[in-house]
C-alpha cells in the first residue's frame, strides 16, 4: 500500500507539472495581450531598486495564477471523479476535511486577494503607484489566518505545538494568536523574497518538497499529495520564470503560497522546523526589519537596499548568481530541517 502512495504522489506531481506547462503559453499570451505588466517603483521612492530593475518594467505579473490554478484544477478534478463508481479515482483523490480542505481554501482565498492587489498595481490604482495599502493587506490576510486558527482549534481540536526532541506542548487558547502570527509572518516573508527571477519559485519548491516528505513520513498522504501538486506546478512555473523571466509570480502567487506553506507546517505539527526549512524567508524579513529600525532610530541604512537580495544586487552581484546561491542555501536548509525531523523519529 505504501508503494501505491509513492506512485500516487509522483503521478500527481507529474500531472500537475504537465498541465501547468501546457497552460503557460495561453496564460502568457493573455498577460502580454492585455499588458498586465509590473509597475516598477520610481527613483524618488526607491532609487537603487528603480535603477536595478527598470529594464523589467512591463514584464507581466500574476504568473502565480499558473500555480494555484493548476493546484485547484487537479484537486477538484479528482475530488469530483471520486464520486463515481471507479475505485481508481477514489484512490487518487486527496481532498479531505482533516488534511487538505483548509490549505486549499486558504490558497485560493489568499490568491484572490493577491490577484486584486496585482490588478490594482498594474492599473496604478492606490497609494504609491498602485495596490492595496499595507494595513489593508495585513487585515485581510489576518482574517484568513484567523479562520484557519478557528478551524484548527474548534473543528480539528488542535492546541498543541511540537518541539523537536522535547515533545508536545499544549497551549490552549494561546494556540490561536500563535497560529495567526505564523501564517501572516510566513506570507509576508515569502512575499519579500519574490524580487528576482526564479528566487521565490525555487525556494518555495524546496520548502514544499520538504514538508511534503514530512507529511508522507507522518502518514498524512493527502497532505503529501497536495504538496506534490504544488511542487509540480512550481517546477513548470520556474521553467518560464528563470532569468530572464517570462512573467513574475506576483502577490497572487507569493502571498497565497506563503499562507499555504504556514498552514502545511501547522498541519504536520512541525512548525518549529519552518524557520530552518524556510531560513531564507526569515533572513529576507529580518533584513527589512533591521533596515526600517535603523532608518527610524539611527537615520541611516544598514543595507544599500532591502530585502537583502537587492543589497547584493547593489553590491554588483549578477542576478542569476544571487538566485542560484539562494537556491543552494534553500536546498541545504530544507534538507537540514528534514534531517532533524527524521533524526527525532529514529531516536
Amino acid at each position: 500500500m505504501l508503494l501505491f502512495f509513492v506512485i500516487k504522489i509522483f503521478f500527481l506531481a507529474t500531472l500537475s507539472f504537465l498541465l501547468a506547462f501546457v497552460f503557460t503559453p495561453a496564460l502568457t499570451h493573455f498577460l502580454y495581450k492585455y499588458k498586465v505588466g509590473k509597475q516598477i517603483r520610481d527613483e524618488k521612492s526607491a532609487p537603487i531598486y528603480a535603477r536595478l530593475h527598470q529594464k523589467k518594467a512591463g514584464t507581466p505579473t500574476m504568473g502565480g495564477i499558473l500555480i494555484w490554478g493548476t493546484t485547484l484544477l487537479v484537486s477538484l478534478f479528482f475530488y469530483y471523479l471520486s464520486k463515481s463508481n471507479y475505485d481508481i479515482f477514489k484512490m487518487l483523490n486527496f481532498l479531505s476535511r482533516k488534511q487538505t480542505f483548509l490549505p486549499l481554501g486558504a490558497l485560493i482565498a489568499s490568491a484572490i486577494i493577491g490577484l486584486i492587489d496585482d490588478f490594482l498595481n498594474v492599473k496604478k490604482i492606490g497609494p504609491k503607484g498602485g495596490g492595496l495599502k499595507m494595513r489593508h493587506k495585513i487585515i485581510l490576510y489576518t482574517l484568513i489566518a484567523s479562520f484557519g486558527a478557528y478551524w484548527f482549534f474548534y473543528k480539528l481540536g488542535w492546541d498543541v505545538i511540537h518541539v523537536p526532541f522535547f515533545g508536545d506542548y499544549y497551549l490552549g487558547f494561546w494556540y490561536i494568536p500563535l497560529f495567526i502570527f505564523i501564517i501572516v509572518a510566513t506570507a509576508f516573508s515569502v512575499n519579500e523574497i519574490d524580487g528576482l527571477d526564479g528566487l521565490a519559485g525555487g525556494t518555495l519548491l524546496t520548502a514544499f518538497a520538504a514538508y511534503g516528505a514530512i507529511a508522507f513520513v507522518e502518514g498524512k498522504f493527502d497532505l503529501a499529495s497536495f504538496c506534490a501538486v504544488i511542487v509540480g506546478a512550481l517546477i513548470a512555473f520556474l521553467w518560464f520564470n528563470i532569468y530572464p523571466a517570462r512573467f513574475f509570480m506576483g502577490d497572487t502567487g507569493a502571498m497565497s503560497l506563503g499562507v499555504t506553506l504556514g498552514i502545511v507546517a501547522m498541519l504536520t505539527n512541525q512548525v518549529l522546523l519552518l524557520p530552518i526549512i524556510g531560513f531564507l524567508f526569515v533572513i529576507e524579513s529580518l533584513s527589512v526589519i533591521i533596515q526600517l529600525i535603523s532608518k527610524k532610530f539611527r537615520h541611516k541604512k544598514v543595507f544599500l537596499s532591502t530585502p537583502i537580495h537587492h543589497h547584493l544586487e547593489a553590491k554588483g552581484w549578477p542576478e542569476p548568481k544571487i538566485v542560484m546561491r539562494f537556491w543552494l542555501i534553500g536546498g541545504v536548509t530544507a534538507i537540514v530541517g528534514l534531517m532533524i525531523f527524521l533524526a527525532e523519529r529514529l531516536l
